[in-house]
C-alpha cells in the first residue's frame, strides 16, 4: 500500500450518494477516490448513505473479501458503527500516524484520531481488498 494526497479532499461537502470532489462526496465516494488515488479501483455500491441496514448488508456481503490489516496500514478501508451501535454504516480511509479520512453532513470531508474514545467505541477494523475483491489495480 501507499500513501496518497488528500489535503485537496478537506471541506469537500457531503452529499448523499456523492461521487465527485466538484460537487460532494459520502463516505462510500470518499473511500473510492481515496483507494483510487493510491491506485485501487473499487467497486461502486450506490447504496444511499441513510440506508443503514443496506450498507450493513453489503458489509455483511464483502466482508469475506477484506483482509483484516492494522490502522498503520495505508489506504485501509475503516469500517465503523456510526449513529447505530448495532449496524456498520460509515466507511474511511487511514492515512497513517493514528489519524483517519471520513466524511459527516455537519463537518464534510475532515481527519479525526483513530484512538479518540468516541472512535474507538465505533470502529470495528481496518481492511484492505483481498486478491479476490472485485477491484483491480491502475
Amino acid at each position: 500500500m501507499q500513501h496518497f494526497e488528500f489535503e485537496d479532499l478537506l471541506a469537500v461537502p457531503f452529499v448523499d450518494g456523492g461521487r465527485s470532489i466538484e460537487t460532494g462526496l459520502d463516505c462510500w465516494g470518499l473511500v473510492l477516490v481515496c483507494f483510487e488515488r493510491a491506485g485501487i479501483i473499487l467497486p461502486d455500491y450506490q447504496i444511499g448513505c441513510f440506508e443503514a441496514v443496506s450498507i450493513d448488508a453489503k458489509i455483511a456481503e464483502q466482508r469475506p473479501f477484506w483482509v483484516p490489516v492494522s490502522a498503520k496500514t495505508v489506504p485501509a478501508l475503516v469500517v465503523m458503527r456510526f449513529n447505530q451501535v448495532t449496524l456498520y454504516n460509515h466507511t474511511g480511509v487511514t492515512l497513517g500516524g493514528g489519524r483517519f479520512l471520513h466524511t459527516d453532513a455537519k463537518k464534510g470531508v475532515h481527519v479525526d484520531r483513530i484512538d479518540h474514545p468516541w472512535w474507538k467505541r465505533h470502529i470495528d477494523g481496518f481492511y484492505v481488498p483481498g486478491r479476490d475483491a472485485a477491484c483491480r489495480i491502475s
